[in-house]
């Protein structure tokens, strides 16, 4: 059998796939350090825990529903939206199974 002589990408003509330089950093912390040790609050207070109370207390009310009168018309705004495209839907097939007449 004879061997092949290996070539290389640059006497073939083709480039490598994956860059081989480092793309520039968009989100970064802070690079200035200073002597006092001031922490850096980004996102802010952790309301996890309250949250959490709040919407594991068994008062009855479902989950979706827990924070009142904005959730009640998401609730409903979404409800209706749903059966009025179902019905929607349902006409539009019911109109394209029958033929025209001319």
């Amino acid at each position: 059998m004879a061997e092949k002589p290996e070539t290389t990408r640059e006497e073939t003509g083709l480039r490598p796939v994956v860059s081989t330089e480092a793309p520039p950093i968009i989100f970064a912390t802070p690079t200035k350090l200073s002597s006092s040790s001031i922490a850096y609050d980004y996102a802010g207070k952790n309301t996890v825990p309250e949250l959490q109370k709040f919407f594991q207390k068994s008062d009855g009310v479902p989950v979706h529903l827990k924070r009142g009168l904005p959730d009640q018309m998401l609730y409903r705004t979404t409800m209706a939206l749903t059966v009025g495209g179902t019905l929607y839907c349902l006409i539009a097939l019911y109109m394209a199974s029958r033929p025209r007449n001319k």
